[in-house]
């Protein structure tokens, strides 16, 4: 009976472990393996040679773009978060079950439309003759540089990542025993405080969870700080790109697209880890 059960329970695995393999497990070892090619007349072939690795890693503008494209992409996600966290709420505890779903569906819209159409509506509104200086040209402030800076960059990835954060809190805090907050305010716990010990205790593992899609989402995006940001200070997947471009160069690109696959393996299991981590004395 119970191999029975192994067979029934393997037979409807076995498409998702084919999907994985076919589409994760095989493309990965393949870019594991090219990392280890030569280029020679600008084509590649199969060696076992550690030269991509050691001119990579050997190079400081690689760690320039490592620790930028790190520091970017985890700002990017805080800003987020603080800015989701307010919305999240009002939708949460303030909103009728009604307004949540339609104020669910209007952030889904987004998604509708090309993330590239959407990067691009910015340069009209962040251009120097643009929306915004326009608006703060009536109160006697700017032009200011918007376009090709860091700022920039981080308008882009809130632009992918806003949405969806104010979508996972908003699920997660609507999940909440609402007896509980009742319970502390009861007790003479105050807004800010019932939110603190209350409110983010309980919804800890949402929050993580959407943290770790925006930075995921930040920090692999190409088209923000590369339309918005100018590539004044690239990022890793311009990085990327501009390695391929310089003598079709793909297993130095592979060592590069390694490095970031090896930070979010690390970076996704160690937030997992934090998320469903059950506090001292919890059984």
């Amino acid at each position: 009976m119970t191999k029975r059960l192994d067979l029934y329970a393997l037979t409807w695995r076995l498409p998702i472990i084919l999907w994985q393999l076919v589409f994760f497990v095989g493309p990965v070892l393949f870019m594991v393996a090219i990392s280890f090619f030569v280029v020679r007349n600008y084509r590649m072939q199969p060696a076992f040679d550690f030269v991509n690795w050691e001119k990579m890693l050997g190079r400081g503008y690689v760690w320039d773009s490592y620790w930028y494209t790190l520091f970017i992409a985890s700002l990017s996600a805080a800003i987020a978060m603080l800015i989701a966290f307010p919305a999240a709420y009002a939708l949460a505890f303030r909103a009728s079950e009604n307004l949540r779903r339609w104020a669910i569906f209007l952030l889904i819209i987004p998604f509708f439309t090309s993330y590239l159409v959407r990067t691009f509506s910015w340069y009209v509104i962040l251009a120097e003759t643009g929306v915004l200086n326009a608006l703060l040209g009536y109160v006697g402030l700017g032009p200011y540089t918007m376009l090709n800076t860091h700022f920039g960059t981080v308008v882009g990835y809130l632009t992918l990542t806003l949405p969806l954060a104010v979508i996972l809190q908003t699920v997660t805090m609507a999940n909440i025993d609402r007896t509980l907050i009742e319970a502390a305010r009861n007790l003479g716990c105050k807004p800010l405080a019932t939110i603190w010990r209350v409110v983010i205790p309980l919804s800890k593992t949402g929050l993580i969870i959407a943290a770790l899609f925006c930075f995921i989402l930040s920090f692999g995006d190409f088209i923000a700080p590369f339309y918005l940001g100018g590539s004044q200070e690239p990022t890793l997947p311009i990085l990327i790109l501009d390695t391929t471009k310089s003598g079709q160069q793909w297993p130095r690109a592979a060592v590069v697209a390694i490095m970031m696959m090896l930070t979010l393996f690390a970076i996704a299991f160690t937030a997992i880890a934090l998320a469903y981590r059950k506090p001292k004395g919890a059984r």
